[in-house]
């Protein structure tokens, strides 16, 4: 029998915005946490570009599972609604600046001495503490701060970014283990804690052999393009219709790869006869390898290296990748109603747990559950009315009913 979603049970008050904060909550809310998302009264949805009363995908990709609240927090009947919401809370997380929180007086030493068990999460462009601490942080910009941009591209192309924003998302990804890891001390221990990560630390932590090549030879790696900097051949290959993958993992395998490629003299060739060579070598080889390539489609030689245990694959677009049956079996196309949009379309849970497995539901509409949740913490309907009507709090009943 499955059970219930392993974070049920944990409150998390979501005060983030633009991507890595909101991936960070969303990944806990996916896994049974009930998150409030608490949003501005003033100006609606407008995390990049103006709200137009429907939410654009950079918003929906970020934001299911939740709920979302309507709070003037730089009010103070606001503040003080939110602190409530907080003494109940087992997490709040924020990506203002470093110190913002404070300075509205909803630092974690203000919020540990309402409620000792609090996690504070903060995620920030480069982290807390040193000389550019203060600096707004975008993705783009942590990109080139860690090193990142530097080994990706080619050496005529020169730096280039990730084709999705990276930082933000692993940023939000280690900020939601962080807090687990929390989670997990307080059973110990009984008290919460703070969790800080940022996207330049994000990046930097999983530098991996970039970072080893750097260690071990005092010099920075250069971009590789798209070829293993330390394996080859290992990387994209040209069929006689399009692209695809290749990766040649050890000399057993170069030797069933030039088998399988009809060109076994190449084993024995003394450019190719290690992995040194070979990648001394690549341009070489690589030009020896797509000659011979050239006479079948990219689908005929996946086949024919992955069914002789040579790693192979398409180079897939995204509509290509979503309509593939692969994806299909692993549920990482999800569609569920939405009341504005008709159908909505998200991407699947990456983690699947066989007893407590995640739930989902659709992105809130803005405000939609403000009532709902204020009335749980003990609210009447003339207080909130009274609320409303200050522009404490947003979220309309027929919001809530669209």
């Amino acid at each position: 029998m499955v059970g219930e979603a392993p974070l049920k049970g944990i409150r998390v008050l979501d005060l983030t915005r633009y991507l890595a904060g909101p991936f960070c909550t969303q990944i806990l809310g996916d896994y049974g946490a009930e998150v409030l998302k608490i949003e501005p009264v003033e100006g609606g949805r407008s995390e990049m570009g103006k709200y137009t009363g429907r939410d654009s995908y950079f918003f929906m990709s970020a934001n299911r599972s939740k709920k979302s609240v309507q709070l003037a927090i730089k009010k103070p009947e606001g503040r003080n609604l939110l602190l409530r919401l907080a003494d109940r809370a087992d997490v709040i997380v924020d990506n203002f600046r470093p110190g913002v929180m404070d300075a509205m007086g909803l630092g974690h030493a203000t919020l540990s001495a309402r409620n000792p068990r609090i996690i504070t999460c903060n995620i920030s462009g480069v982290g807390p503490s040193g000389p550019f601490r203060d600096r707004p942080g975008f993705d783009q910009i942590a990109q080139g701060m860690s090193g990142l941009m530097s080994v990706t591209g080619t050496e005529q192309s020169g730096p280039t970014r990730v084709g999705i924003a990276i930082c933000d998302l692993l940023a939000g990804i280690f900020a939601a283990q962080g807090i687990l890891l929390a989670l997990e001390a307080r059973h110990r221990t009984g008290k919460g804690q703070r969790v800080e990560t940022s996207l330049v630390e994000s990046i930097v932590s999983i530098l991996s052999w970039s970072a080893g090549i750097y260690f071990e030879t005092g010099k920075s790696p250069r971009p590789q393009g798209n070829h293993h900097p330390l394996s080859a051949p290992h990387g994209v290959f040209h069929a006689a219709d399009r692209p695809f993958n290749i990766a040649v993992g050890n000399e057993a395998m170069w030797r069933k790869f030039t088998a399988v490629l009809g060109r076994p003299e190449l084993a024995a060739d003394e450019r190719f006869t290690t992995v040194g060579l070979r990648v001394r070598n690549r341009d070489a080889l690589s030009g020896e390898i797509d000659r011979a390539l050239a006479g079948h489609p990219a689908d005929y030689w996946i086949e024919m290296f992955n069914r002789e245990g040579i790693p192979s694959g398409p180079i897939l677009t995204i509509e290509e990748m979503f309509q593939h049956p692969q994806t299909a079996a692993r549920e990482m196309l999800l569609r569920m109603e939405h009341p504005v949009l008709g159908t909505f379309m998200t991407t699947g849970l990456a983690a699947k747990l066989s007893e407590t497995p995640g739930r989902m539901s659709r992105p809130p509409l803005l405000g939609e559950h403000t009532e709902e949740v204020l009335g749980e913490y003990g609210l009447d309907a003339r207080e909130i009315a009274r609320l409303r009507a200050a522009g404490v709090i947003g979220g309309q009943k027929e919001t809530a009913r669209a």
